[in-house]
């Protein structure tokens, strides 16, 4: 029995069925590299030629880096006072002491583990803060999801270790992911401050009483919402650092609140 197969064909009706569906979506996102190779190559106007091929690469990666240049400058002018406003929040919960813990599902959880690292590692003279991704302890998420249900990983978490005047950051391209609906819940019954992220139209994230402070990219592509997540994130970490140092050199007045745009 050949192992790799383990005692299965690979290429029986059922495996080429889901072979061939797997091309289908890839072809429908990227119809030029799916031409008959007898063409690719040759000096020929037809779909397929190589010259045509990469000028279809071109005019994709462009199309799409124009999409989030335009995206990232519409969250910016929408959204630059109520950045302000959180990453002030996020920079007195930190001065009194406070947690910041990021959460997140697949590529967000990525960006959770990403952005707690950002406050962790902050760079040569700017003072490390304690952020943690309650994504990284693979022993706790399998055996609360073993035990009781993927939708408490992250709440039950929270419970165990979050109190009053922590931070929760949670990132969701959808917004409709439960065990973030969960984890805001918790997180908003203890009295923590809670920073949502989410694309569409903010999902079920949105309906929540539980999120102080909401950002929703208005996108439909999973991919532009997380590039555009990135940003927002990134933002929020270098203001709260920036809003801790002027404290530290002001503390007999808080700092004020200061647009993104000025």
């Amino acid at each position: 029995m050949n192992p790799r197969t383990n005692g299965h064909s690979s290429t029986g009706p059922a495996a080429r069925s889901a072979a061939e569906s797997r091309s289908d979506d890839l072809a429908s996102l990227y119809p030029f590299l799916y031409a008959h190779p007898d063409n690719v190559g040759h000096d020929t106007p037809e779909v397929g030629n190589l010259e045509t091929v990469l000028a279809e690469v071109r005019r994709s990666t462009v199309d799409k880096a124009h999409q989030i240049v335009a995206l990232r400058r519409e969250v910016l002018a929408r959204d630059s006072q109520r950045l302000a406003a959180c990453a002030s929040a996020m920079a007195a919960a930190f001065a009194t002491g406070g947690r910041l813990f990021a959460i997140g599902n697949g590529g967000s959880c990525t960006d959770a583990a990403d952005l707690a690292s950002l406050f962790l590692h902050p760079g040569p003279g700017r003072r490390a803060l304690p952020a943690f991704a309650l994504t990284g302890d693979i022993a706790v998420l399998t055996a609360l999801s073993n035990d009781v249900s993927f939708d408490v990983v992250f709440a039950r978490q929270i419970a165990a270790f979050g109190r009053r005047g922590d931070v929760v950051v949670g990132l969701s391209t959808s917004g409709n992911s439960t065990n973030l609906v969960r984890g805001f819940e918790e997180a908003g019954r203890r009295g923590l401050l809670t920073i949502g992220l989410a694309g569409y139209e903010g999902g079920a994230m949105a309906e929540l009483g539980s999120i102080d402070h909401l950002f929703v990219v208005p996108s439909d592509s999973v991919h532009r919402i997380q590039e555009a997540q990135t940003t927002i994130y990134h933002t929020l970490w270098e203001l709260t650092l920036d809003e801790l140092i002027s404290r530290s050199r002001h503390p007999e007045r808080e700092s004020g609140r200061r647009s993104l745009v000025e």
